[in-house]
């Protein structure tokens, strides 16, 4: 199990040690998007959705979701989690919400997965509150575009 480092040398999964790493200041960001029918797109922007302000209740939903992160993610450290910031913008081109997601936090690992988790968290919110009107809603390209901080340095996303 050569470079992953959630494997030990048997390739037993294990969490990763951290406690020999510095403490950083860390940041990630990361994106997706939810694609619907132009007639969902009218509902939620207008704000005529039955359960709701989908985006309000998404952006919430987001951050709790960075929040619960290691209690969903099996080998996830659970971090002091100083920021979350979570924007969900309607694109009439989409139609839909793109959805960015930007976590910080002072630690020995990073929050790549917090971010990630966030933005997987308000798609599957905006899903919840608009399949009564849309079952055929798509969630997509959710990827880290961002991240700092720590021994690796920073990532941008092509």
């Amino acid at each position: 199990m050569s470079g992953l480092s959630h494997f030990d040398a048997k390739g037993d999964a294990h969490m990763v040690d951290v406690s020999e790493k510095a403490v950083t200041a860390r940041i990630a960001t990361a994106e997706g998007w939810v694609k619907m029918a132009p007639e969902t797109f009218e509902i939620i922007t207008e704000g005529r959705a039955k359960k709701g302000d989908v985006i309000g209740i998404a952006r919430l939903a987001g951050i709790m979701g960075a929040k619960k992160t290691p209690e969903l993610i099996p080998l996830c450290h659970p971090l002091p989690v100083t920021k979350v910031a979570v924007e969900l913008i309607p694109d009439p081109d989409l139609p839909g919400l793109r959805i960015e997601a930007t976590v910080k936090t002072t630690g020995q690992t990073g929050v790549e997965m917090e971010a990630l988790t966030a933005v997987s968290t308000a798609a599957l919110t905006v899903y919840d509150m608009a399949k009564a009107v849309d079952k055929a809603m798509e969630i997509g390209g959710i990827r880290v575009i961002l991240k700092d901080g720590g021994k690796s340095g920073r990532y941008e996303a092509k």
